[in-house]
């Protein structure tokens, strides 16, 4: 995937976020049990792309990084998208990652959070009435999520299986 001249890729860090224009690409590494969150306008050709770790920031006291949560990191994403000039009644949504990375262990310690997250994006998205338009959630190995803001196209690198874009 060769970028364009004037095309910037765009780290994005764990519990973290960033919101870019066309023709940049955001680029977030490491989705094990983590959910990648793209948001899109395609009319503005802006997006965002979130990399939460957990789903509820209620269990917490004390919440300096609200990118690391579902519920805290979705609506301060849209707000800088807002701010950004997209519109929030046109994101949509792919969403990556959530998968299960310690198979094996027993059941009853496993706190499935990598599902807990999946099914916390979705409610949020839902509840604010974005759209998911695809979603890449769940086995068990970490992916790469690659956001292309000039067509809002959604790249998955999973080592040991092809690119897929969604």
């Amino acid at each position: 995937m060769e970028l364009a001249k004037g095309t910037a890729e765009i780290q994005v860090g764990i519990a973290d976020y960033k919101v870019a224009h066309s023709p940049h690409r955001l680029i977030t590494l490491g989705l094990g049990s983590c959910v990648g969150v793209a948001l899109y306008d395609s009319v503005a050709k802006v997006g965002g792309l979130l990399h939460i770790m957990l789903p509820d920031s209620t269990q917490f006291n004390n919440v300096t990084k609200p990118a690391k949560f579902a519920d805290t990191g979705i609506p301060l994403m849209i707000d800088h998208i807002k701010r950004q000039g997209g519109n929030p009644n046109r994101l949509t949504a792919k969403l990556a990652g959530g998968a299960q990375m310690f198979s094996g262990l027993d059941e009853k310690f496993v706190l499935n959070i990598g599902q807990r997250n999946a099914q916390m994006v979705r409610e949020i998205l839902k509840k604010i009435g974005i759209r998911i338009l695809a979603e890449e959630l769940g086995g068990n190995r970490g992916r790469t999520m690659i956001f292309d803001t000039s067509n809002g196209q959604v790249t998955i690198r999973t080592i040991g299986s092809p690119l897929k874009v969604i």
